[in-house]
């Protein structure tokens, strides 16, 4: 059964992410990151630049576009994860609860403190309990 976490209060949820992909690199881990796709060049753009001095290595993957060096790049941003093998851990950043969550490890939520965010960040939490996962709660911003 996958480890589920939950951030919840993100004021600022681009740089927040960049933080906690950071740490989660260092440690070793190998993430998918699931957005929409304009989220996810938002990202893309934010990891590049939110440390002047240094690089959180990722690849933005997108479908039917081979990325040669994909298996050794720790963090992937993908649209869609039928598309793609794996991985240790699956940062969720989308609206609902992702088909196939089940075949990582862990997965992350980072809920921002918008309306909208907060009401779909409840509904998946919901989910994820209903189907007997322990789910772990972090309050980001009280």
């Amino acid at each position: 059964m996958s480890e589920i976490s939950f951030y919840t209060g993100v004021a600022e949820r681009l740089p927040y992410v960049c933080r906690l992909l950071r740490k989660a690199q260092l440690s070793g881990a190998r993430l998918t990151v699931l957005a929409p796709s304009g989220l996810l060049d938002r990202l893309d753009r934010v990891l590049w630049e939110f440390e002047p001095t240094e690089f959180v290595p990722h690849a933005r993957l997108r479908a039917g576009s081979p990325w040669p060096w994909a298996s050794r790049t720790p963090i992937w941003l993908v649209d869609r994860l039928q598309e793609h093998p794996r991985r240790d851990v699956l940062l969720n950043l989308g609206m609902e609860m992702p088909e196939g969550f089940d075949a990582f490890a862990r997965v992350l939520e980072v809920v921002a403190t918008e309306p909208e965010q907060v009401e779909a960040g409840r509904q998946r939490f919901r989910q994820y309990k209903q189907l007997g996962h322990v789910v772990q709660h972090h309050v980001v911003n009280a």
